[in-house]
């Protein structure tokens, strides 16, 4: 008969993603699209705009600079292509520069703001939960204007590091932003847990760097799941890979 199985230790170091994870949009993006373009003499339909945008993120490569070398701009420029097609599928032409450049900077400066945001309506409990046991980090494909969200939203404090895809010069699952949260935390990837609600970006791109993950999958699993898988006596099983 094989030994018994050690009980193994929590997370030392818990990685958080942030959209999509922790909170998420407070109106869909199509909404909010057409408003700002209505104010700039826009007018387009909000159900193409939210189809346009989704093509128009999923379609343009995600960000990637050489290593210590992250964007001067911030990845503004990447944001503004994103804004950029979705207008122009949605209204069938392109609009014109000094029109686009006021209409983008609104767009910009809104979703840089709290108030665009809300949080999930598990996480701030289950973050101030996971905090008593773990160290934790955010680790999100976002830009610097994260902080800020974190901060109107009440939850920055909870987190000792922010890694965050415009300053490391690559997007998740490039294995470049799980190397930054491991030498963030100073710890190896067996201790540590990545926690997001995108296969590829986050339970993938974990997994290749060695670090086990948690799958967000809204409504079923949630971060109140995994707070109750960690206080489990099994919960070594849920956590390795994507849970059912």
């Amino acid at each position: 008969m094989p030994p018994p199985s050690q009980p193994r230790r929590r997370p030392r170091a818990i990685f958080l993603d942030a959209a999509g994870t922790l909170f998420q949009v407070n109106q869909p993006v199509g909404q909010a699209y057409a408003r700002v373009g209505a104010q700039h003499g826009v007018a387009a339909d909000p159900g193409q705009l939210d189809a346009a945008f989704k093509a128009a993120w999923r379609g343009l490569p995600p960000p990637l600079h050489p290593e210590d070398r992250p964007p001067p701009d911030d990845d503004r420029s990447w944001w503004r292509e994103v804004v950029r097609q979705t207008f122009s599928r949605a209204t069938g032409h392109a609009m014109p520069p000094e029109s686009f450049e006021s209409l983008f900077d609104d767009l910009y400066s809104h979703y840089g703001s709290s108030s665009a945001w809300r949080l999930h309506d598990e996480a701030k409990d289950a973050v101030r939960e996971l905090s008593r046991h773990s160290r934790l980090l955010v680790v999100s494909n976002f830009d610097r204007r994260l902080r800020g969200i974190l901060e109107g939203l009440g939850i920055a404090g909870y987190f000792e590091r922010l890694i965050i895809s415009s300053e490391v010069g690559a997007s998740k699952p490039h294995p470049r932003m799980f190397r930054a949260a491991l030498a963030a935390c100073g710890l190896p990837a067996e201790e540590c847990l990545h926690v997001g609600d995108d296969q590829r970006a986050d339970a993938a791109g974990a997994r290749a760097a060695g670090i086990e993950s948690f799958h967000i999958s809204r409504p079923g699993v949630t971060l109140k799941t995994l707070v109750e898988k960690l206080a489990s006596d099994d919960f070594p099983a849920c956590i390795c890979g994507i849970p059912d």
